[in-house]
């Protein structure tokens, strides 16, 4: 403990100058800004402009009549933003002598060109009502499902669209189990049979034999 000693009250000696010191220098640096922000061209105050310290979560507006006013650090980034208005950056000087800095910022208007729009005179009536009838309205989910799922287009479709891999399979399976039923013997003709008559009706009906492209 009596080596300590020593250390102990050469610490309590200094550290109050080392605070000091400290305190000193973060008051040197701490900077009141205040200003006014205006249009470029008509030199006009503009209210709720947002003055954003850059990196930090802090900041203020302008009132109505372009005046802010906050405190910042020597060095900082200084962001300035508004609609319809290209955003502006001041610097705080590091070598400013004194604790305030004024600065009036102008702000340019951001244009922005919009495409050519034709305005038309309004039609009569009886235009009205003749393109109201003649509109032409594209058809709904409802429609086009209905319109795929009649008799006519599922036999295109089933006429036209390749088979998939279970319908070919089933159909393998089937001649497999054809072959396997006559094995050992002649299979059996069809001509008299008149289910099988009426099946190939109905697939020439169907179109099933006409050749394909």
């Amino acid at each position: 403990m009596k080596k300590l000693l020593p250390y102990i009250l050469t610490a309590a000696f200094f550290l109050p100058f080392s605070a000091k010191a400290q305190f000193e220098t973060f008051k040197d640096s701490v900077v009141q800004l205040y200003g006014i922000v205006m249009t470029a061209d008509s030199l006009k105050g503009l209210d709720a402009v947002s003055v954003m310290i850059k990196g930090q979560n802090r900041g203020t507006i302008t009132n109505n009549k372009g005046v802010f006013s906050i405190v910042v650090m020597k060095g900082d980034v200084i962001n300035f933003t508004s609609v319809g208005y290209k955003p502006k950056s001041i610097t705080i000087p590091t070598n400013l002598e004194g604790n305030q800095h004024s600065v009036i910022q102008l702000m340019v208007n951001d244009t922005v060109y919009l495409p050519a729009t034709i305005i038309k005179a309004r039609p009569t009536r009886a235009q009205f009502e003749r393109d109201f009838v003649n509109a032409q309205i594209p058809d709904d989910y409802i429609t086009i499902a209905r319109k795929n799922n009649n008799a006519a287009t599922r036999r295109i479709l089933a006429a036209s669209l390749p088979v998939d891999g279970r319908e070919a399979g089933n159909m393998a399976l089937r001649q497999y189990s054809n072959k396997a039923y006559y094995y050992g013997q002649a299979p059996s003709q069809n001509i008299f049979n008149p289910f099988a008559w009426a099946e190939f009706i109905k697939a020439w009906k169907r179109g099933d034999f006409k050749k394909k492209n």
